[in-house]
């Protein structure tokens, strides 16, 4: 049953607790992909094999994580709650991702056993799905529409930081071996998940309305969503990631070729730095700006810095250039999920969710697919590419204002 709580405008504690959820999973992406390509050689794989499986396993999550999040919305509606696919799928996500190296320790490289280990992989990723989309959606219980960046800014916080291991702390996630690491990933998502289930996190700051008090038989609110709405925010989702994804492997390499003596590590781990450090800030300035203007303003100045990448000639200009992009990137990051719960109505939080998401994850196989390989792409082209990825999501994010939220 769906607590109500009216009087507080953001109820932090549950946002706390959806907050170790988010650093949980950034953590187990972290170790899965500093890991996967020694795993799967270690195996004897083929190096291009890593990236096949990250293309199949976006194209699933594409599918997968509006599904879910849809099917939470729909047990928010009979039973009031979604906790129960959050539970299962920690539970299931944490199992899978253990036996990935316990297969390593006790299986066998064989030409047929071997590849169960692929397969544990994509599963794990696909049990990752289960829960994504409908633990995040939670976050449209947890504050009013206007506070929700503010609410959103503590999740990019925890993000911030966990991803920031990647870049600066790979050496020492690697030396502990894959037994040790998977490990402390696999119980780090199970004490996430019990700390969000210890706070309620059937909460919420408004009283009972369409989410909480709808009958089982009421389909309203599908007459409610719209279609382009919902290509407005799968589009602001791929080009979000896929600009993204375009700058963080760029920019290593105009590091490599411009200012060889640079700390890659320290100056990429400083965007994530800057963004945990500005997400609070951020999040108080998108609240009174709204939501979608602080958007798209962070995503054409993200625009902006990226193409002065090519500028970087030292390292000097280089950290200043990662701490914009951390820095105008956390208006990005805080606007995401309220933005994508802007457009569904309320009963219909995990389906936008997932749409976002599963805009992410395509965007994701396509650069896999045409990206994968550093080498198949200039830098300077993969900062035009990256650029317009920001500038068209900017502008999906600015045209959906001409569209009212469904309510």
């Amino acid at each position: 049953m769906s607590i109500s709580n009216a009087s507080p405008r953001v109820l932090w504690l549950q946002v706390w607790g959806l907050a170790a959820v988010q650093g949980a999973i950034a953590l187990t992406w972290v170790i899965y992909n500093l890991y996967l390509l020694k795993l799967l050689t270690d195996f004897g794989f083929p190096k291009t094999i890593a990236t096949g499986l990250l293309i199949v396993e976006n194209i699933l999550a594409a599918v997968m994580e509006p599904l879910m999040g849809a099917l939470s919305d729909q047990a928010q509606r009979w039973v009031g709650t979604r906790f129960p696919f959050i539970s299962v799928g920690v539970v299931l996500a944490s199992a899978l991702f253990i036996s990935i190296p316990a297969f390593l320790v006790f299986g066998s490289p064989t030409a047929t056993i071997r590849w169960v280990l692929p397969v544990l992989m994509v599963a794990w990723a696909l049990a990752m799905t289960v829960f994504r989309s409908p633990a995040l959606s939670l976050l449209g219980r947890y504050a009013f529409g206007t506070n929700l960046p503010q609410a959103a800014s503590i999740l990019t916080l925890v993000g911030g930081l966990t991803g920031a291991m990647g870049p600066l702390a790979n050496q020492f996630i690697l030396s502990l071996g894959p037994i040790v690491t998977f490990s402390i990933g696999s119980f780090t998502l199970l004490v996430a998940a019990v700390a969000l289930r210890s706070v309620n996190p059937n909460s919420s700051v408004q009283q009972e309305t369409s989410e909480s008090s709808l009958s089982p038989q009421s389909s309203s609110s599908w007459r409610q969503i719209s279609i382009p709405r919902l290509a407005l925010v799968f589009g602001a989702g791929v080009g979000v990631a896929l600009g993204f994804r375009l700058m963080m492997q760029t920019f290593p390499q105009i590091l490599d070729s411009q200012v060889p003596g640079a700390n890659k590590g320290l100056i990429i781990g400083g965007i994530f730095i800057a963004l945990a450090v500005t997400a609070i800030p951020a999040g108080k300035l998108a609240s009174r700006l709204g939501n979608r203007q602080a958007m798209a303003y962070g995503l054409v100045a993200m625009a902006g810095f990226m193409g002065l990448m090519v500028f970087t000639r030292n390292g000097a200009i280089a950290s200043g250039i990662a701490i914009a992009l951390g820095a105008t990137f956390s208006l990005v990051s805080n606007g995401t999920i309220p933005f994508a719960l802007s457009m569904v109505p309320p009963d219909k939080a995990g389906l936008g969710t997932g749409i976002y998401f599963s805009g992410g994850a395509v965007a994701s196989s396509v650069f896999g697919a045409l990206f994968g390989q550093p080498e198949t792409l200039s830098p300077i082209v993969g900062v035009l590419i990256g650029a317009a990825a920001f500038l068209a999501a900017g502008l999906f994010v600015a045209s959906s204002g001409k569209l009212q939220a469904a309510k």
